[in-house]
């Protein structure tokens, strides 16, 4: 037998076991897209990916055809990632809002494959996942400037559901209005509370008349349906594109480093390794009881990112706390604290875990 002949029988005696173990692959890929739909986790994670190449090409001894490895992991990572996609696009995203609204730029760009589904408000899309119309609810938790969200911090604290990220969003608030509209026309702008007051000082140098809207894109649609040019509206560049609006002055803001960020909530847990958790808790109404609670926190080696004081909607003249740590609880060293907070501590939620500074 000459060599080519010899060679090609290797080939394919190795291409029928690679096809085997291409189909044992994809089962557990499709495994990892069921957990990715329970637990509202996106299909990639550039992080997890970087550590499996780093990981499997050291595998492979000849360092000449090492790159050729590597470049052989990427295209099976996307082949993967194509097939969770598929599987996912029955994945039902809740936001609250309307098409165009940065909690739906959020979840596009979290869930790209995902189903968008708008409700009226954060209460409603919570509870869609609650019941499980919805898979994973993409809500706004804290602005840069404007603050906490304190509506869905009392979701989170009254609710059932668990935390499994925080993705942070750059906020880019422009003026915007009927194709042809000068900036002179302009008489009135609308838009959400907050984006107005992030916009203030360019309002209040134009001279506009500000009106509140229930959000940016309800704002745009308005605008859109109007045929008024004295009526402009404060949104997203997505959001004017969606409406066929024009920007008139974009990036309005105040300030450049305007920031939301947004949690995806889901019915299960995520199992991770990621670097920050959080918690919500109530203490007994003694003298000192919080500083317990936080040496508690500090005596196992955790660091409080933040704390945020909330009052309980029953109880007049009471509070929660709901806290970010740095660490994860899903440890053991996490579960002995949690377990020696639970004693002390009136209510407890563990909420989830979260990875710091995923930008979208």
């Amino acid at each position: 037998m000459d060599k080519l002949t010899a060679a090609r029988e290797i080939i394919a005696e190795t291409d029928k076991e690679i096809a085997e173990l291409f189909e044992k692959r994809m089962e557990a890929v499709r495994l990892v897209a069921e957990h990715k739909i329970e637990n509202g986790l996106p299909v990639f994670d550039s992080s997890r990916e970087e550590f499996l190449i780093k990981k499997n090409s050291s595998l492979i001894e000849n360092e000449t055809i090492r790159e050729f490895y590597i470049n052989f992991q990427k295209n099976t990572m996307e082949v993967s990632k194509r097939y969770q996609r598929r599987l996912a696009e029955g994945m039902n995203v809740a936001y609250s809002g309307v098409e165009g609204a940065f909690a739906y730029i959020a979840a596009s760009r979290i869930f790209p494959d995902g189903n968008k589904i708008s409700y009226k408000d954060f209460k409603a899309a919570y509870e869609a996942v609650e019941k499980g119309e919805c898979d994973c609810a993409v809500l706004p938790i804290e602005n840069s400037n404007a603050g906490e969200v304190g509506q869905v911090i009392d979701l989170i604290f009254q609710g059932s559901l668990n935390i499994n990220n925080i993705y942070s969003l750059a906020i880019h608030h422009n003026l915007i209005a009927l194709p042809g509209t000068k900036i002179e026309d302009i008489k009135t702008v609308i838009s959400h509370q907050q984006a107005l007051d992030q916009c203030s000082d360019f309002i209040r140098n134009q001279g506009f008349e500000s009106k509140s809207y229930p959000n940016t894109a309800r704002a745009a649609q308005f605008v859109a349906t109007t045929g008024d040019r004295s009526v402009a509206a404060i949104a997203s560049r997505e959001t004017a594109e969606l409406y066929g609006l024009e920007i008139v002055r974009e990036n309005i803001n105040e300030s450049d480093e305007n920031t939301t960020r947004f949690v995806v909530l889901s019915r299960t847990m995520h199992k991770c390794e990621n670097d920050h958790s959080i918690i919500v808790f109530t203490v007994p109404d003694k003298a000192g009881a919080l500083a317990h609670a936080i040496n508690i926190i500090g005596n196992h080696g955790f660091n409080m990112r933040c704390i945020k004081s909330r009052a309980m909607k029953d109880l007049m003249w009471t509070y929660y706390f709901y806290v970010e740590l740095g660490g994860n609880l899903q440890h053991k060293r996490g579960m002995y604290m949690l377990d020696e907070l639970s004693d002390f501590c009136d209510k407890l939620k563990f909420i989830g875990t979260f990875n710091a500074d995923k930008k979208i």
